[in-house]
């Protein structure tokens, strides 16, 4: 009977620990919530749902999590270790001594130890290196944290501006079709009318049926585009995603102060660099520190049960106490502690040079970035002059070729300039707009 209720009490709690581990388990591991998109996904609002959204940012932030509970654990070695001691043993056979030319028992056949015991680090160099290095653990992770949301940031703002600049093609190319429907039923009349013969109107054919399948091209590429921008906010709903810009504000948005110094300070990547210089050094102090002595207090008390019988082995007992202090030094481990601060040393150098490396690859970052900036940035003021002159020259020449003045081959010349000057511009424009965003992260003044 009494063994059923022991039975019924071990269910029990094997019962209630399992829900717990499995309640657990759910709340550590939620269902991925699929936040609604905002109401206008202008890039601001796009960027900002993928820095909340986008998983390398989200485990980033875990990471952060994660790196704090290590170090509070590692850190509460500091605190007193208490901890409960307690056994049974049943010795079969008792130990046989000689004693005085003849042999005995020593012990007893069960014994059993019930105590308790703690200790207090007083000095420990892991512990101690877990201390001093606290701050610096904890940077070097948020560093990587903001390392992926600068990636981010500038993956998503040029994913976002290829989605518009496909967009403006597929309106180029709508505006172009409706013109080439217009002249292809004007030239189809003339031709009926007997005042131009068949080669106007094929022209006018060939050239809808090219516009209209570069329209289709570009539509589905549009579709490729739109997916790799939704993966990159990390949206996992149903809703179509619809963009929404002003392009007025996004042209006063080109311009960029070239004269702008280098600070290596503001690059993520040199902070990284020095804050892991930092853990270096602290590292090397780690290793010298195997010189000095290992130093804890500690006490226990226990109660010690000694019988022949089992049935009588908990009526009588036999404490014991104990209180101290415990010095562990190293004498010598051949040239181990040595060559280890030598190694740590070394690690410092090499990141010394690393450092020197870094600033040369800035350098060179931020030089072909600001080249390719100014490059762009002069293509869209022309491509701007010209989509104006294009634009003239179409309004003339369509008029004159509605009063006979010139040819159809000349309108069609026309049209194709005024096309490939519309869809110029629109791609100097994204293309300056996102050569502005490397020379800004080579500058390391991303904001996010």
């Amino acid at each position: 009977m009494f063994m059923k209720k022991i039975y019924s009490i071990v269910f029990i709690i094997l019962g209630c620990s399992s829900s717990f581990f499995s309640a657990n388990a759910q709340s550590a591991n939620p269902q991925k919530a699929t936040d609604p998109l905002p109401p206008e996904l202008t890039l601001e609002s796009v960027v900002q749902y993928a820095l909340k959204h986008y998983p390398l940012v989200q485990q980033a932030l875990i990471d952060e999590q994660i790196t704090d509970r290590q170090i509070k654990s590692k850190l509460s070695e500091w605190y007193p270790q208490v901890n409960l001691n307690a056994n049974y043993q049943n010795n079969f056979q008792l130990a046989a001594l000689a004693f005085q030319g003849s042999f005995v028992y020593d012990g007893t056949y069960n014994n059993s130890t019930v105590g308790v015991s703690a200790t207090q680090n007083l000095f420990n160099r892991d512990v101690l290196l877990a201390s001093q290095t606290r701050r610096d653990v904890i940077t070097q992770s948020k560093q990587n944290t903001v390392s992926n949301k600068i990636d981010i940031t500038v993956n998503v703002s040029k994913a976002f501006y290829n989605v518009l600049l496909t967009e403006e093609e597929i309106k180029v190319l709508d505006d172009d079709i409706v013109r080439l429907e217009r002249n292809l039923k004007d030239t189809y009349n003339q031709y009926q009318g007997g005042l131009v013969d068949k080669t106007d109107y094929k022209r006018a054919t060939i050239s809808l049926n090219n516009s209209r399948a570069q329209k289709k091209t570009e539509e589905e590429m549009l579709k490729a585009n739109y997916v790799q921008l939704v993966q990159l906010m990390g949206y996992t709903g149903k809703d179509s995603v619809h963009l929404s810009y002003d392009s007025a504000t996004m042209e006063s948005e080109v311009g960029l102060d070239t004269l702008a110094g280098i600070d290596y300070n503001q690059r993520i990547e040199y902070q990284q660099l020095m804050t892991q210089k930092r853990l270096q050094q602290a590292e090397v102090k780690y290793y010298k520190w195997a010189y000095i002595p290992s130093v804890s207090a500690g006490a226990g008390y226990s109660l010690n049960y000694f019988n022949t019988r089992f049935g009588n082995l908990y009526s009588n007992n036999f404490p014991q106490s104990y209180a101290g202090i415990f010095v562990s030094v190293p004498l010598f481990q051949g040239t181990k502690r040595t060559q280890d601060i030598r190694v740590a040393e070394l690690q410092v150098t090499r990141l010394d040079w690393d450092v020197i490396n870094l600033q040369s690859e800035i350098n060179t970052q931020y030089a072909q970035a600001l080249a390719t900036y100014k490059s762009d940035l002069n293509n869209y003021y022309v491509q701007r002059d010209n989509l104006g002159l294009a634009r003239d020259v179409f309004t003339t020449i369509e008029l004159q070729y509605r009063s006979g003045v010139k040819a159809y081959l000349d309108l069609i010349t026309s049209e194709t300039d005024l096309r490939t000057a519309q869809v110029n511009y629109s791609n100097a424009l994204y293309e300056v707009l996102s050569s502005k965003l490397d020379v800004e992260k080579a500058l390391g003044s991303i904001k996010y």
